[in-house]
């Protein structure tokens, strides 16, 4: 059953990665890079701090938590206890991974810690705001982010699943914990903190980010 599984996470990658082309190749490579959520986190940031420094440090602290818990989990935990290869690095696959610009990765590859943490910090900012289309709109960015990591071989789909799960158990947790500590210090609750035109904000820096990488990745 798991060398069935395999195989299937295995065709699905092959899907994905094999169609390519030069302009994709540059829209999924800037999407990757550390840099991409530029305009996402200032829009955050900015709806923070009109909520007072309390208020800003305590949810900055949050959202510091789930990257900093989704990643050591993935990276520093599942990663090395699991020790499964990344396509690029998986012999089976040798000469058939697309590698953009030559990027081939660390050597393990689940869980993917983009997935986790792009997803963490997703769920924890969804539930902040309450807003359906903030929700969407930062749900559809972490799936994004995660895809770019299949499409630019160096995950398989099961990668980005497991991070998926790694994220969103970081962000419910570190939610929890925010919410516990509104109570205790009564900064009041997230209905009560965020409005309809915070979570517009950000679901339109979303939408801008998104589009600046488009006009980016079409020069480069």
């Amino acid at each position: 059953m798991l060398q069935y599984l395999k195989s299937i996470d295995a065709q699905l990658f092959m899907a994905i990665n094999s169609a390519h082309c030069p302009y994709i190749d540059n829209f999924m490579w800037t999407v990757s890079t550390k840099y991409s959520c530029v305009l996402i986190a200032l829009a955050l940031l900015y709806v923070l701090y009109l909520k007072g420094w309390k208020q800003m440090l305590v949810a900055l602290g949050a959202v510091a938590l789930v990257v900093l818990l989704a990643d050591q989990v993935s990276s520093s935990i599942i990663k090395p206890m699991v020790e499964r290869l990344r396509p690029s690095h998986d012999p089976a696959l040798a000469g058939m991974v697309h590698a953009v610009n030559g990027y081939v990765g660390g050597q393990f590859g689940f869980v993917s810690s983009h997935a986790a943490n792009n997803f963490g910090v997703a769920l924890l900012v969804s539930l902040f705001l309450r807003n359906r289309w903030a929700t969407i709109s930062l749900m559809l960015w972490a799936l994004l982010v995660s895809y770019s990591r299949i499409y630019l071989g160096v995950h398989f789909p099961g990668d980005i699943l497991g991070g998926i799960v790694v994220g969103l158990g970081a962000g419910w947790l570190v939610y929890a914990l925010w919410r516990w500590l509104q109570g205790k210090y009564d900064y009041g609750g997230p209905r009560r903190l965020f409005n309809a035109c915070d979570a517009q904000v950000v679901a339109g820096s979303v939408l801008c980010n998104v589009l600046i990488i488009a006009i980016i990745a079409a020069f480069g």
